[in-house]
């Protein structure tokens, strides 16, 4: 059995909390344009120019497979920019958001569901996204389980766990908890046990293997698994599929020198993707370009879904 919700819920959701404050960045950035990211300081003695750049892509299970994917990128990257580009295999979205609040960090892939909080707290300037020939781009939500586990719909899940990927997560928790609440009354620790697996590859690879009786994912992970023969089709089942959401957000942080963020952004968007190990990889989701995103439009969905959970930012 497989369902498709809208936003109707949620924002029917937002409507009926009480009313958050907006959006806003940590107060060590600035927003005098209003484009919802951090403004490049004003005092170039306030830039950054390193001669490395570190680049971190969002938490996976086995990081040394993503470096090898995301290495002819790099060496790209080097090339446009003319610095050294090292790749940071990270372990969690807390610490890639850490990493670039620190200054460690200085181009990255940020999740979904992270992507405010990294713009928020951590001086994140997005600008591309992965996407299909035709500028199409996304993933959706799944909530998944096996065969014969005796859950055919969300509402078998009362009751039983629910592994979510980690708290920032958009598809690994954020838009499940809203959905879940908004559309079937069901909210963690009331009518389900929830737990945390850390990333949607474990939360799918945990589902095959039947350590849990369901999760919620992105089924672009989903897909790039099985066509690694990771997992296979008949071990999972789906019960919930959402809207599409936007996908990985890549951006510097805020404070490189304005130049040095113009070439990031000119190799992102100059890259040549056919016959890479990139398009090998990522062409498993059929994304085979980078199209250029702003926070302030292809995000709106995640912050209204953030809206929907009552987060709030606190950048300490």
């Amino acid at each position: 059995m497989k369902l498709t919700t809208t936003l109707t819920a949620l924002l029917a959701l937002t409507v009926a909390l009480p009313a958050q404050a907006e959006f806003k960045l940590g107060d060590r950035y600035t927003d005098a344009d209003g484009d919802m990211i951090a403004d490049i300081p004003a005092d170039a003695s306030e830039w950054i120019d390193p001669d490395t750049l570190i680049f971190a892509y969002t938490p996976v299970e086995d990081p040394a497979v993503y470096a090898e994917v995301w290495q002819g990128f790099l060496d790209h990257m080097s090339e446009v920019t003319g610095k050294r580009v090292q790749f940071f295999p990270v372990q969690s979205n807390a610490a890639q958001i850490e990493a670039m609040r620190a200054g460690r960090l200085h181009v990255a892939g940020f999740n979904t569901g992270s992507n405010p909080l990294a713009v928020a707290c951590a001086g994140f300037r997005p600008f591309a996204m992965m996407a299909a020939a035709d500028g199409s781009f996304g993933y959706e939500m799944e909530i998944i389980t096996y065969p014969d586990s005796g859950v055919t719909q969300v509402e078998d899940l009362k009751g039983k766990q629910l592994a979510f990927t980690s708290e920032t997560s958009n598809s690994g928790f954020k838009a499940p908890s809203a959905i879940l609440k908004a559309e079937f009354g069901m909210v963690a620790g009331t009518d389900f046990e929830a737990v945390f697996s850390g990333a949607h590859d474990n939360s799918i690879l945990g589902v095959a293997n039947k350590d849990y009786i369901a999760a919620s994912i992105a089924n672009s992970v989903k897909a790039r698994m099985l066509d690694r023969q990771v997992v296979s089709d008949d071990q999972l089942v789906t019960i919930y599929t959402s809207q599409t959401f936007p996908t990985t957000g890549y951006g510097t942080v805020y404070n490189l020198a304005p130049e040095l963020q113009d070439k990031i952004r000119e190799a992102f968007f100059s890259y040549e993707w056919e016959g890479t190990a990139l398009a090998e990889e990522f062409g498993r989701n059929g994304e085979d370009q980078f199209i250029e995103i702003t926070f302030k439009d292809e995000w709106s969905v995640i912050r209204t879904i953030d809206e929907a959970n009552d987060v709030v930012y606190e950048c300490n």
